[in-house]
């Protein structure tokens, strides 16, 4: 499988994939007769994508306590890579959430719901953003992704970007930041201008409770850093889970908005050289090695 991106949006687009350890995809980018090891799918990816994102240092936050990066896997990672692969890296949600989620094992119950002490600690961020730092060149933006947050957890779009202001104002320099929201009553001209303020990237996410990527672009137009993060998730998460059997190698809800708004976003971003990543999930379509293929097919085409 190859991405043949036309040659005036190559030095603008990093594309690829949440994750990468799907057997599924053989026949795709791995080799359906190989036998794959947990450190054998990263180097045959990067043969067809340039970048990826690591989610798994996201889950961090637990009842006994918050859990980091491994420093022996930041290595692995980094030696198993060419030199002009990037990945982008969701932030630990111990950064991130304001609470404890709701659902708990048994015998964590009383957590649920707990307020969380790490929300938007600069020590945790200097420590997880001291585990990454190995990966020199080939770390990209750093994604904060904040769930819905109602009026419980932040009582105001204001409050939050107090916090934000707070928390970046003061954050280690030399690193690339990007916001999520998942609540689309944050989307507001007040909102790109304090990102841009602070130097932050915006997620576009497609999917959760946001907003098509199309209208908030068409809305906004939101530059805020020198690059952007588009984010292909899908609505509804158990109901392609249903369709595929969690079997990733095939189309099963076709998106062609999405990918049209994503490639509309990349085109405006190249002409203006600001990189756009754009970082697809298997829940988006049902396989994101083909709706990646379909996006570069969507490019130029206006």
């Amino acid at each position: 499988m190859d991405l043949v991106v036309p040659e005036k949006y190559r030095p603008y687009l990093r594309i690829g994939t949440c994750s990468w350890k799907f057997d599924a995809w053989k026949g795709l980018i791995y080799d359906p007769d190989k036998p794959y090891g947990p450190d054998d799918y990263l180097p045959d990816y990067t043969r067809h994508f340039n970048s990826v994102e690591i989610d798994q240092w996201f889950w961090s936050l637990f009842p006994g306590g918050v859990r980091l990066p491994d420093t022996s896997t930041v290595h692995t990672y980094v030696e198993l890579v060419p030199d002009d692969f990037v990945f982008t890296v969701k932030a630990p949600n111990a950064l991130t959430l304001t609470h404890f989620y709701a659902r708990q094992p048994r015998r964590y119950a009383d957590f649920a719901n707990r307020p969380n002490d790490h929300f938007l600690d600069l020590r945790l961020l200097e420590q997880f953003l001291d585990l990454v730092s190995p990966m020199d060149k080939k770390l990209g933006p750093i994604i904060f992704q904040f769930e819905y947050l109602n009026r419980q957890k932040m009582n105001s779009p204001k409050a939050f970007l107090d916090r934000l202001q707070e928390f970046f104002g003061k954050a280690p320099k030399g690193f690339r930041y990007a916001i999520e929201t998942r609540n689309p009553n944050y989307l507001s001209d007040g909102f790109f201008e304090c990102l841009r303020q602070l130097g932050l990237g915006f997620v576009f996410l497609e999917g959760y409770y946001m907003p098509p990527i199309g209208e908030v672009f068409d809305r906004y137009h939101p530059q805020t850093a020198d690059f952007s993060i588009v984010r292909l998730h899908g609505p509804d998460r158990a109901e392609i889970e249903q369709q595929t059997d969690q079997v990733w190698d095939r189309i099963v809800s076709p998106k062609p908005e999405g990918l049209n708004a994503a490639a509309r976003i990349g085109e405006f971003n190249a002409s203006r050289k600001v990189l756009t990543y754009v970082n697809i999930n298997n829940h988006f379509e049902g396989c994101a090695p083909i709706s990646a293929q379909r996006f570069v097919g969507e490019l130029g085409r206006r």
